[in-house]
């Protein structure tokens, strides 16, 4: 062993896993670790011992940590149920411990544990629930041999499609995006996951109609995954143009493309901030619902087009935890913008699993709603963070509240109180009733709203969408005074 500092740590689990874990750090002289022992709550193993080493149960960790000078614990079993890991973290935090995580053996490169694997443990760890478990033959039927076209392919959502997409073996698979770094990133990220799957890349603007209809009039794409979108609701509140010109420009271009060349389904990333939308991102994105509806209802058109509707997803870029990351990193403080304010996450495996369940059993014309699970205090994720980085709060760095930002809400809704849901054979996912719109009355009016977008007139702009979508009512925005004139 090197003369580097020995780190005395604790095993959780006591299956194979556990076991492959402590003689793989025993026999490497270059992970300077000391297995003490190994945790579990299973009490039939306790005080057995495994490759000689006793196995303790959880509530003897405080012991532990001062008779052998305990760490760190290494949590090895990928399917430790969430309130378990819970428990076991909320302890090790408690006690100063430092947690970190290792994948399953069957994920070792040659067979052998690399130390860069052994990870510490992130807050999307902590706040991940059960596995989500999808049909995954029927998204094989749908996607296997089929030309796939993604839109915001080099986005957190769009690159996770592609990813999951990729898995299922589709005949072609078309990148769209038009930021250039990032799509370069994925598309050299896919090829060396995916070598020899058929790829083609396209560094274009959803909003461009004549690039697009090159785009599909060369590739024909079979399927359509629509997550192109400006998302982040601040940026977006000050610059409305973008958000029409994309969220509903580039959203009724990718639709009407997809209708002209019979495209067999449209699936199109939505968010809960287009429930009663109090900011101009969130009702961009209900336009985009509407318009993409009320084409579904067409006798003509042969395309089925449906809407998955979610919430935050954990770590996307610029999210709150890659900022508090950063903020931690710094030094702090931590800024969150009202103590009271919630928000739904999933993970973005999770959400886009579920993205391409919803559009196995779509018919057309659906908004399909995620179970997000419960909200999450902002402000208890901050502290959370702050514990796991090994500080405290008010001593090693703070947490300071900023208000509001335009158009922010202190809590998401996934429903509107006018919306029902009917239940789907996924028990993750229902079927919102919304208010559908003839397509006569939605192009006309999304037609008006893009002609006076090119004036660059922000208040008419909003006005009109206000006009559209009577439920749109702003809060802490300049946008507000317009609520008492419609």
């Amino acid at each position: 062993m090197s003369n580097r500092s020995v780190h005395r740590v604790l095993i959780f689990g006591s299956d194979q896993n556990a076991v492959l874990v402590k003689q793989a750090l025993s026999n490497d002289p270059n992970i300077n670790y000391i297995v003490e022992g190994f945790i579990s709550t299973d009490r039939s193993m306790l005080n057995n011992y495994l490759v000689q080493k006793k196995v303790y149960h959880i509530k003897e960790l405080s012991r532990l940590k001062k008779q052998k000078d305990i760490q760190e614990l290494l949590i090895t079993n990928e399917n430790l149920n969430g309130r378990d890991k819970r428990v076991v973290i909320e302890r090790c935090i408690r006690l100063g411990i430092k947690v970190f995580t290792i994948p399953p053996a069957k994920n070792w490169l040659s067979g052998e544990l690399p130390s860069k694997q052994i990870k510490k443990l992130r807050i999307e760890d902590l706040l991940q629930r059960k596995p989500i478990v999808i049909d995954q033959s029927k998204v094989k039927s749908d996607l296997e041999g089929k030309k796939v076209l993604v839109t915001g392919a080099a986005g957190s959502i769009g690159s996770e499609i592609v990813r999951q997409v990729l898995s299922y073996k589709p005949s072609l698979l078309i990148m769209c995006d038009h930021a250039e770094s990032p799509l370069h990133e994925i598309q050299l990220s896919m090829e060396d996951e995916f070598p020899g799957a058929k790829m083609e890349v396209v560094l274009a603007d959803v909003s461009n109609y004549e690039r697009m209809h090159k785009l599909f009039n060369i590739c024909r794409p079979q399927i359509v995954y629509h997550a192109a979108a400006y998302k982040h609701v601040p940026m977006i509140e000050n610059n409305p143009f973008e958000a029409i010109s994309v969220n509903v420009g580039g959203t009724r271009n990718i639709a009407d493309l997809s209708v002209f060349f019979k495209v067999d389904k449209f699936v199109m990333v939505s968010t809960d901030k287009a429930v009663n939308p109090t900011n101009v991102m969130g009702a961009s994105k209900r336009l985009a619902e509407i318009y993409t509806q009320s084409l579904n209802g067409q006798e003509s058109c042969e395309t089925r087009f449906i809407t998955t509707r979610f919430g935050n997803v954990l770590g996307s870029n610029g999210s709150v935890i890659p900022r508090f990351r950063s903020q931690i990193k710094n030094g702090g403080p931590i800024t969150v913008t009202h103590p009271e304010i919630t928000r739904y996450f999933m993970t973005i495996p999770e959400a886009v699993q579920l993205v391409l369940e919803a559009g196995t059993m779509g018919k057309g014309g659906e908004i399909f709603v995620f179970d997000m699970g419960k909200p999450i205090k902002i402000v208890d994720l901050a502290k959370k963070m702050i514990q796991l980085a090994g500080l405290e709060e008010g001593k090693d760095i703070d947490i300071v509240f900023s208000g509001l930002r335009p158009g922010e809400k202190l809590y998401e809704e996934l429903l509107s109180s006018a919306e029902l849901t009917q239940p789907t054979h996924h028990h993750k996912i229902s079927i919102a009733k919304v208010l559908e719109y003839p397509y006569s009355e939605a192009n006309v009016a999304i037609s008006e709203l893009l002609v006076i977008n090119k004036h660059h007139d922000n208040l008419a702009v909003v006005q009109k969408m206000k006009q559209i979508i009577p439920e749109f009512l702003s809060k802490n925005s300049i946008y507000e005074d317009l609520d008492k004139t419609i």
